[in-house]
């Protein structure tokens, strides 16, 4: 009975790792393939899609730390507090993805590897609160104080993502934006790349954010248990 539970555990998240290395893979071919060279940039512009993409699944993955604390504060249930954490880890990683292409691109296009300009800046301020927010869950012990700490951090947190999308609307920007009034501000023959991307980045998300929130499960299991054999080398009535 177990094996057949584990069997369908599993097969979702195998569906979703086949999906996504397809994706990736057309996403690749897309953008290195298909998509034709940016006639200022040439071919170093490619990695445009992926940065692009990086940075929407840090926005992605921010929105649901958002949601999960929502929950979390309305519910007191560990797996709301299991995914918020889960997903801000995941956040992190995609926007230190987003900081160094970014970096690499601004090396080429501005002659600089790093100019303060406000979205260059709001996005590394991005990066510093939910460094911050995994922190804070690392200096407090009991559970249910740190869900609460972090799911009012990770709410509060989440007012810079829509800073981070309008700043080049609100201030004077080096950075182009990709999104106008008048719809997306380039080629159309770019814009396959680009939304294979996005899609790529995205199930990567969601199949990197199921994985995690399974070890994330088992590690609450196992903090579980050793406090309860605590208890009971303490001689703790569990009935009590």
């Amino acid at each position: 009975m177990s094996a057949n539970v584990a069997d369908a555990r599993r097969s979702p998240r195998v569906a979703l790792a086949a999906l996504t290395a397809a994706l990736i893979v057309s996403a690749l071919v897309a953008a290195f393939i298909i998509a034709p060279p940016e006639m200022e940039m040439g071919d170093l512009q490619r990695i445009f899609y992926f940065h692009v993409a990086s940075a929407w699944t840090a926005f992605l993955a921010f929105f649901v730390v958002f949601l999960a604390s929502v929950a979390y504060l309305k519910t007191r249930a560990a797996r709301w507090d299991i995914v918020a954490s889960s997903a801000a880890e995941i956040g992190v990683v995609f926007t230190s993805v987003t900081l160094l292409s970014g970096s690499v691109w601004a090396r080429s296009a501005w002659g600089t590897w790093w100019t303060w300009e406000p979205r260059l800046a709001t996005t590394l301020m991005l990066w510093l609160i939910y460094v911050a927010y995994l922190l804070l869950r690392e200096m407090v012990d009991e559970p249910e104080r740190r869900g609460v700490f972090a799911a009012v951090f990770g709410i509060m947190g989440f007012a810079d993502v829509p800073i981070v999308f309008m700043s080049v609307r609100w201030w004077r920007s080096l950075h182009p934006a990709v999104v106008t009034n008048e719809g997306f501000n380039m080629d159309a023959q770019m814009l396959p790349a680009l939304f294979l991307s996005l899609a790529a980045f995205s199930v990567l998300f969601a199949y990197l954010l199921l994985v995690r929130t399974g070890l994330g499960r088992s590690e609450f299991r196992l903090a579980e248990l050793r406090q309860r054999l605590y208890w009971r080398q303490e001689g703790i009535d569990l009935d009590d």
